[in-house]
This record gives structure tokens, C-alpha cells and sequence, in this order.
């Protein structure tokens, strides 16, 4: 299916600064992503999104026109190479050169099962959005983050199911552990260039994707979702769920001059969760 071009807007105007910052955010219609590109949009950043919703993007060309954004499923390399040439060429307009900030924020939750029940192609889709997005969406950014010079940022949205295990959520969970593994060792590439590489790991954040998470889980384990979403709550010590303006505010302080020597980090959002154990016998 083709792409649709690339939406030319006027760009976001910068408040404290005549230098314009630039981010790219990958599935940021909607949810966290979007939480975070008004946030930068608003903090003056010029902001480049990409999803593979088309729905959501047509509301978003409506409800955030100072949003530039284009379809793209960052699993696909062609679609990925198509944006990043799109962004470049709209980057050329505005007289800008390179950017400061990749947010790898697509990801699927996969699907909620015991690993001998796991369907195959469910399995390989996880993994595919999941890594190989990250991969290739980095991979893509990398020459765009040293065109702007020391100083860069790449944040990927891991979670805190990549720093322990979760039952029923084997897909999901290899994919979050192996993005911490990425982030390290592109800090340690990049690190000597100026930019620097973090995921995030958040619990639960509210919003309908956790929805759908904890609907699916009450069905495999045939409880109440009132009963799952308490259960949910209680791994926190904070027993509550974190939520988008939590994650925008750790990622406005990692690419402020406060988080300049913030690197090859795992950062937690999770008011302290110990264990993502869940009870199967029930």
C-alpha cells in the first residue's frame, strides 16, 4: 500500500531558544507517544511522528496540526527508509540539519498465553514491531543524530516486564529485555560522539492499551478484570498505575541539560515493583 507524502506544516514556534530542537517519535498518534510529542510541541520542539494507524493520523492531522506527521509500520525497512527520506527532505525546507532526539516509542503487547501455547505468528509479529522497529528506526536516525552534533538523544520505551519476567507474556517480555540489551550497547557506540542512549520502563501505564492487557489476561486465567486490574495494582508499592504525563516528564528531563550525563540506563517508572509474579493457580 502506498505511503501517503509527507504533511507540510508550519513548525512548532520555540520558546527559549532560536536553536529548533527536532525529535522523531515512532507511533506517537496516539497513547504515550502522543502524550510526549504535544509536550515537545509545546516546549517548542519541531516533532516528526510516524504510525501505522491511518485512522488515528487523519484525528491527528485535525486535532495537532503543528504535528508533522506520516504513515509508516517501522517494521517494514522500506517504510522506514521512505520516512526517514521524507523527514530529511522536510528538514531541508525549514533549514534544519539533523535532529536531537529519536523516541522509539512503537511496540505491540503480543499475545497472553503459557509458551507451549504460543502461536508462531504471533510470536515472530512481537518480536518483529517490537526489535526489529527499534532496529531499523535507529539504524535510520543515527546519521541524523551526528549531523546535529554532541548532544543527541536516542530514548527507546522498554518496560519494567524487561527487567524481570511476567507469565503469560513470554513475546513480549524477551522483546523489552533485548531492547535494554540494545540500549546499552548503543551507548557504549555512541557515547564517544555525544548521544546518549536510555530506555524507559514503565509499569502499567493507564490508557486503553493496558485495557486490552488486563481484559486478555482475566480471560486466560478466568478471573474478573476488576480482580486482574487490582492484582495489577498491588504489584506497585505506590499501587497505582503510572501514567503519560509520568513518562513525558522523565523524558523532558533526559534530553534537558540536568540528564546530559544520563546514559546506557534502564530507568524505571513503576513505583517500585518487585515482582511481576502472578498467581496461576487461579
Amino acid at each position: 500500500m502506498e505511503m501517503p507524502s509527507i504533511a507540510i506544516r508550519p513548525p512548532c514556534r520555540p520558546r527559549l531558544s532560536d536553536r529548533v530542537q527536532t525529535a522523531i517519535i515512532s507511533a506517537a498518534a496516539s497513547g504515550i507517544g502522543l502524550a510526549i510529542a504535544r509536550g515537545l510541541c509545546a516546549d517548542g520542539w519541531q516533532v516528526y511522528v510516524c504510525d501505522q494507524d491511518s485512522d488515528a493520523l487523519n484525528t491527528l492531522a485535525k486535532t495537532d496540526p503543528l504535528l508533522t506527521a506520516r504513515a509508516c509500520d517501522v517494521s517494514d525497512a522500506g517504510a522506514v527508509d521512505a520516512f526517514y527520506r521524507a523527514v530529511e527532505a522536510d528538514l531541508a525546507r525549514r533549514g534544519l540539519s539533523g535532529i536531537d532526539l529519536l523516541i522509539n516509542n512503537a511496540g505491540i503487547s503480543g499475545p497472553t498465553a503459557r509458551l507451549e501455547d504460543q502461536p508462531l505468528d504471533a510470536w515472530m509479529r512481537t518480536i518483529d514491531v517490537n526489535i526489529n522497529g527499534m532496529f531499523l528506526m535507529t539504524r535510520g536516525a543515527i546519521a541524523l543524530l551526528r549531523a546535529k552534533g554532541s548532544g543527541g538523544s536516542i530514548i527507546t520505551m522498554s518496560s519494567n516486564a524487561g527487567l524481570m519476567g511476567c507469565p503469560l507474556r513470554g513475546p513480549y517480555v524477551a522483546s523489552k529485555w533485548a531492547l535494554i540489551g540494545l540500549t546499552k550497547t548503543l551507548a557504549m557506540e555512541l557515547g564517544p560522539e555525544g548521544i546518549r542512549v536510555n530506555a524507559l520502563c514503565p509499569a502499567s501505564v493507564e490508557g486503553p492499551r493496558i485495557d486490552r492487557v488486563i481484559a486478555a489476561d482475566a480471560v486466560a486465567r478466568g478471573l474478573t478484570v476488576g480482580e486482574v486490574e487490582r492484582e495489577y495494582k498491588r504489584q506497585s508499592s505506590l499501587r497505582a498505575f503510572a501514567t503519560n504525563d509520568d513518562i513525558l516528564g522523565l523524558v523532558r528531563f533526559l534530553t534537558s541539560p540536568a540528564g546530559q550525563r544520563i546514559s546506557g540506563q534502564a530507568l524505571a517508572i513503576d513505583g517500585h515493583t518487585e515482582s511481576l509474579s502472578l498467581d496461576m493457580d487461579a
